[in-house]
């Protein structure tokens, strides 16, 4: 596949490693240590990292926000046989909160290298080495280089809306809602964060209303930003929140039915597994339950069981 512009000098760089931070046992559960390699698919010659079909494997978790977003763009671009994924266990098994079946792979990308072997991973099977564990350079990567049209999920005329969605998911909503049930924290930063949290709603719930998707009426990696964080909001954060800031997050009507037809869409319900998110924060999670927790917004399961092909 080729593209109308070379890449930058960022996209094609060789791997690079990163001293990595081991995880600290009380750490919230959305906290993770930066990412180990930071290597990208690109055309030029210094890369190493060609963008040749079959030459490259994603090992992800679907438990994990990071890997159910890249399953869900996996699917979305028709990727199976182009670029193959390994799904790991929810709960990785090794020690240091790694997945013990990738530290050959980080053991052979970087010597003598000592931090947990996190996913998601996506690997070189020619070199046998890791390319890069930074999950928005990997989606932007399988979408630019071996989606079935060019920039399918980042389209260039929408690219800064994109990154905007992108952005307000990240701090407007996820981590958001992490300091508003942050077990601890004074009264007033958790008002402050929940505020935050409603507003960054708001502001998509605004967007929904121009069209049937996030930013229109085309799908977009926008949309898989916001329904992995409505799935995390719902099925995750909201057991440390009380009942009645569950009750304000889910008065967005057209935000809770965009998840809906998300998840009855086989690329997206199809990688939800709610048991393995479930295992995977009980495992992770430092924080204290809150009223919340009985409270579902979706029964994710019954929309998920519905398939519907509707982009």
């Amino acid at each position: 596949m080729s593209a109308s512009t070379a890449p930058t000098a960022a996209q094609t760089a060789a791997p690079t490693a990163v001293p990595p931070a081991a995880p600290s046992a009380t750490a919230p559960s959305s906290s993770r240590p930066a990412p180990a390699f930071r290597g990208r698919i690109g055309r030029d010659a210094r890369s190493g990292h060609y963008a040749v079909p079959r030459r490259y494997r994603l090992y992800l978790s679907t438990a994990c926000p990071s890997g159910l977003r890249l399953a869900v763009a996996h699917s979305l671009l028709g990727l199976e046989e182009v670029c193959p994924a390994t799904f790991l266990p929810a709960v990785p098994d090794g020690p240091d909160g790694g997945h013990s079946a990738l530290r050959p792979l980080y053991e052979a990308s970087a010597h003598r290298y000592t931090g947990p072997a996190l996913a998601p991973v996506l690997g070189d099977d020619w070199l046998g080495r890791i390319v890069s564990t930074h999950a928005p350079d990997i989606l932007r990567d399988l979408d630019r280089w071996f989606g079935p049209g060019r920039s399918v999920l980042y389209p260039e005329h929408a690219l800064t809306d994109v990154e905007a969605v992108e952005r307000l998911c990240a701090q407007g909503v996820d981590e958001a809602a992490q300091r508003a049930g942050a077990a601890g924290a004074d009264p007033a930063e958790r008002d402050t964060a929940l505020s935050e949290l409603l507003d960054a709603l708001g502001e998509l719930e605004h967007r929904l209303s121009g069209g049937g998707h996030v930013l229109g009426d085309r799908l977009t990696a926008a949309d898989l930003a916001v329904w992995v964080s409505l799935v995390q909001l719902d099925t995750v954060h909201s057991h440390h929140l009380d009942a009645a800031a569950v009750q304000r997050i889910a008065d967005h009507p057209r935000l809770w039915a965009h998840a809906r037809r998300l998840t009855a869409h086989p690329a997206f319900g199809g990688h939800l597994d709610l048991d393995g998110i479930a295992r995977r924060h009980r495992a992770r999670c430092r924080g204290l339950e809150a009223a919340g927790a009985a409270v579902r917004i979706l029964d994710w399961e019954a929309y998920a069981s519905h398939q519907v092909d509707d982009r």
